[in-house]
């Protein structure tokens, strides 16, 4: 896959209007943005949920507070962090699925992944890390090898390297997991700088 493929790709998924199709039982509440981005010489892919309010308004993915934890996870500054040669950022729903009662963000599109996500990696030959962040992007990154629960599959972190971390999603929604589980900070985080460190400095 060249580089001329990837951006074709990537242009077919920002133009992608298939969860506002009339035939769909419950359409996108609104229109639909969808957000990746990323080049062919990308060593390491950020496999996320879907974005939220902020990220739909801003057109920019983790313009948010998560994603200032997850620079900081991951030792990176905001220029690195959006730089397309270095990450590619694939959520698994491309677009903002909308809020639930509560007032939380909707679990992403299911329409998404069959449409574009083998597709998008299949153009991605360079990519050797994939950050698996949360359940969603874990039950399809990691398939059956991913155990019961999101904490089990973090917590077996080690299984999955070199070619995939999962770490839990960075949102403020997680702060009591990461107080209940110190060794996400004292074990994994070395670790996942070191690996990103890795790949932005090799040739």
């Amino acid at each position: 896959m060249s580089e001329k493929a990837l951006k074709s790709l990537l242009k077919d998924v920002r133009k992608c209007r298939v969860c506002v199709e009339e035939d769909i039982a419950k359409p996108l509440p609104h229109d639909p943005r969808p957000i990746v981005r990323g080049t062919i010489k990308a060593k390491i892919c950020i496999a996320g949920q879907a974005p939220g309010t902020r990220v739909h308004a801003s057109g920019i993915p983790f313009d948010d507070p998560s994603g200032d934890r997850l620079r900081e996870w991951l030792g990176v500054d905001r220029d690195t962090f959006y730089d397309e040669s270095k990450f590619i950022i694939a959520p698994m729903g491309f677009c903002f699925p909308g809020l639930d009662v509560k007032g939380g963000d909707l679990p992403p599109r299911k329409e998404c992944a069959p449409l574009w996500r083998e597709k998008l990696f299949e153009a991605l030959p360079n990519v050797q890390l994939t950050l698996v962040i949360g359940q969603y992007a874990q039950a399809w990154h990691l398939g059956k090898s991913r155990k019961k629960n999101l904490t089990e599959t973090v917590t077996h972190w080690r299984d999955y390297m070199p070619k995939h971390l999962p770490i839990p999603h960075p949102s403020w929604r997680n702060n009591v997991w990461l107080k209940k589980h110190p060794w996400f900070e004292t074990d994994v985080l070395p670790e996942l700088r070191h690996q990103v460190s890795l790949r932005l400095t090799s040739k």
